[in-house]
């Protein structure tokens, strides 16, 4: 009884300040604060203030949402545990299995082989003559223009 006396009341304080918003010719805005003032009234009409009200002072109702409320924790805790381990456990096996797999069981060397190393390049010789040395910077200055 008090809750729709309540709505009633913030519906009408709502329709009085959308009347006052709307002799200020800001129409627009006083169609918004209409319709928000509208919707106390609308909600005590449907009986959805009547069931909150119910749902509000029942300790079964409270309990539900605690239930749900764990349920939740628990949910979002294993997934956080579960990205921090990296995936489920059938993830993780399937993963050590292929890990197990890329090598031969009976190698002892590398999969990758030789190919993998860089061939040793030989040794340079030793130039003869400082002349040769200043011709190779020429044609990098002429190069580059300088």
């Amino acid at each position: 009884m008090i809750a729709e006396t309540v709505c009633s009341a913030v519906s009408a304080a709502g329709l009085g300040i959308a009347v006052v918003t709307a002799y200020r010719k800001r129409f627009l805005a006083a169609a918004r604060i209409a319709a928000y003032s509208l919707v106390p009234v609308g909600l005590v009409m449907t009986g959805v203030v009547g069931w909150l009200s119910d749902t509000a002072l029942s300790p079964t109702a409270w309990a539900g949402f605690g239930v749900l409320g764990a349920a939740w924790l628990l949910f979002t805790g294993t997934r956080a545990v579960e990205r921090r381990r990296g995936g489920t456990g059938a993830e993780r096996r399937a993963a050590r299995k292929a890990e197990r797999d890329a090598v031969a069981p009976a190698a002892s060397a590398p999969s990758l082989g030789q190919s993998a190393r860089p061939a040793p390049r030989p040794a340079a010789a030793p130039r003869s003559g400082s002349a040769e040395d200043f011709s190779d910077i020429e044609a990098i200055l002429k190069k580059h223009g300088i």
